[in-house]
């Protein structure tokens, strides 16, 4: 299995519409990947491990598939659809991260 992770980091400005990701953004990325899209994770950084210290990340968005090979099929040919939405809950450049998950 692998994990396809979407990190927003947690810069100078940054804002992020929690309530827009998770019933707009995530339902459609869920609807377009189908089921190649095996499950999916959603976390909002509280803080980082000082106290007082603000996260890394202000959200991490976490999509798991049965290989590299599906994620690619699945979201080919929605890419463009799904990023184009990025603006409407955030003002941040995520960073993505295709993992092999071991536990």
């Amino acid at each position: 299995m692998i994990k396809v992770s979407v990190f927003y980091p947690a810069v100078a400005g940054a804002t992020f519409d929690m309530e827009y990701y998770l019933t707009k953004h995530v339902p459609m990325v869920q609807k377009l990947l189908g089921t190649a899209c095996k499950g999916v994770a959603f976390e909002q950084g509280l803080r980082g491990v000082k106290p007082g210290s603000p996260p890394t990340y202000v959200a991490m968005g976490h999509l798991f598939f049965d290989s590299v090979s599906d994620f690619l099929t699945s979201f080919g040919s929605h890419a463009a659809a799904i990023v184009a939405d990025v603006p409407n809950y955030t003002n941040v450049q995520p960073i993505m991260q295709i993992s092999d998950v071991k536990i």
